[in-house]
């Protein structure tokens, strides 16, 4: 009797180191979805994108064109990830992104402007509307989801009033009508890495750094962990929103003006649906919605998977309404991985 014990006790014990090992191997894959997802479409890309045994995913030209067209999106997702690890949300950042496209065209090519000039009041603008909606959302205790849907509409508007409806197109130059030849930077290239590339990559160290070192990221991790806690402990919650807010609108401004030289125009129409892509380039990324928990290196990889993900479905000739069901279908997958992790 004593041996059968002992035999069925080692089987459970067998049984549930196997059971431990499977969970400690499901946790990892959770703690580091977002890099299991870009290993996973990087290779994946790497496999079907071919022709005539030629790999075109991992073409140095591709692959150049992949971090520039995540550069805007990522611009604007790094402000994203702010906003939401403080358990907010910002609507306004495609419009932002749109009005200052707009603006940095029309001021350049109807006003004579400066590359600096012009920079300047770009991003003035994007901060404004950052602080309106900090402002509107703290001071008078509107929902965000509200505050920022409303500058949305109003930013949208005053891009349409100011361009008359139609795109400004930019034309380089050194005489009146024409934008100064040093703007066109933004779109070029400088030893084969895209500029707007080079302009997320230093804006995401800035604020890795800035959100893992210093006393502003931890208020940021506080008040999005708990904010009665962040408050009693002494943290001026309202000033940090709004700064936050702030920081979202000048990089959307930023994002609108690699955006004006990229296409060598503004309009009011840039930016639409660019905000859905920066939230959900910070939720695969795995910063929590609720706030509080993520990074600023998972959006950076979120963003990296989205390019990816476009451009491997462009190589292969999909449909772009079916892009947009995978996108969303990997975003409801995202979720599902941070509800387990939590």
């Amino acid at each position: 009797m004593m041996a059968v014990l002992k035999s069925l006790s080692k089987i459970d014990v067998g049984k549930s180191k196997q059971r431990l090992k499977k969970i400690r191997i499901l946790s990892t894959i959770i703690r580091f979805q977002s890099l299991f997802g870009l290993a996973l479409v990087f290779a994946v890309a790497s496999i079907i994108c071919t022709r005539d045994g030629e790999n075109l995913f991992l073409a140095p030209t591709n692959l150049a064109n992949v971090v520039r067209s995540i550069s805007e999106n990522g611009i604007m997702a790094i402000g994203m990830t702010l906003v939401i690890l403080i358990g907010g949300i910002d609507l306004s950042v495609g419009a932002i992104l749109g009005l200052t496209a707009t603006a940095a065209a029309d001021l350049m090519m109807n006003h004579s402007m400066g590359m600096l000039e012009t920079i300047m009041i770009v991003l003035a603008l994007g901060a404004a509307f950052g602080a309106f909606n900090g402002i509107v959302s703290t001071k008078l205790g509107i929902q965000a989801f509200i505050v920022t849907l409303a500058s949305m509409s109003i930013a949208r508007g005053l891009a349409r009033f100011w361009s008359g409806g139609i795109g400004i197109p930019i034309a380089y130059g050194t005489g009146e009508g024409s934008a100064p030849n040093s703007f066109s930077i933004f779109g070029e290239r400088v030893g084969g890495i895209p500029v707007p590339a080079l302009c997320f990559l230093i804006l995401g160290v800035i604020f890795i750094i800035m959100l893992k070192f210093t006393k502003f990221g931890r208020h940021v991790y506080a008040i999005g962990g708990n904010a009665t806690a962040a408050h009693l402990s002494g943290i001026n919650i309202n000033r940090i929103k709004i700064m936050i807010y702030v920081i979202a609108g000048v990089l959307s401004a930023i994002a609108g003006t690699v955006h004006a030289a990229q296409v060598s125009q503004g309009s009011p129409n840039d930016g639409i649906g660019y905000e859905l892509n920066a939230i959900a380039a910070v939720a695969i990324g795995g910063t929590s919605l609720a706030g509080g928990k993520g990074t600023v290196i998972g959006t950076i990889i979120g963003a990296l998977i989205l390019g990816v993900l476009d451009n491997m479905l462009g190589l292969k000739n999909v449909n772009t309404n079916l892009q947009l069901v995978v996108k969303g279908l990997i975003i409801i997958i995202a979720m599902v991985l941070q509800k387990q992790k939590s």
